[in-house]
């Protein structure tokens, strides 16, 4: 294969392959090797909502919970609207033993999007927050329609 036909390492098409490899990555509960990869993305494209939510979601999964907690707000900064963030900023701030600040979250994704998981989450209805039978896993985007598909 000659050198022009391969993505050179800091090509747009590196970049959406390994956010793609990220996202495997992350599925197959490799989050720090999804890190490794979206740090470069981020570096070379840091107003990827996209990467940044992925990150923090490896983040949020390699329990490491302030670098998860700044990014996910890096996030909605930018999208305030978005459900998914709030709701997986709720589920860092929960873990971390923060529970004033996530019970706010909850609820601002539940407002936003009414998915039962969140509901339940913000207490509106169903089981409490923590209860493992109403969470969704920020780490799983098959658990929550919010997080985003496209690097």
């Amino acid at each position: 294969m000659s050198e022009t036909t391969r993505p050179t390492p800091s090509s747009p098409e590196t970049h959406v392959i390994d956010y793609r490899a990220a996202e495997h990555l992350l599925a197959a509960r490799d989050p720090r090797g999804a890190v490794k990869l979206l740090d470069s993305v981020i570096a070379a494209h840091p107003e990827n909502t996209a990467a940044r939510l992925l990150r923090a979601r490896a983040f949020f999964a390699a329990a490491q919970l302030r670098p998860a907690e700044l990014e996910f707000e890096l996030v909605l900064e930018r999208e305030p609207d978005n459900a998914f963030a709030h709701f997986a900023l709720a589920r860092t701030f929960e873990r971390a033993g923060r529970p004033e600040q996530a019970r706010r979250h909850f609820r601002l994704a539940a407002a936003l999007d009414p998915q039962p998981e969140y509901l339940a989450a913000a207490r509106f209805e169903g089981p409490a927050a923590g209860d493992p039978t109403g969470s969704a896993d920020p780490t799983d985007p098959t658990d929550s329609a919010g997080s985003s598909d496209s690097a």
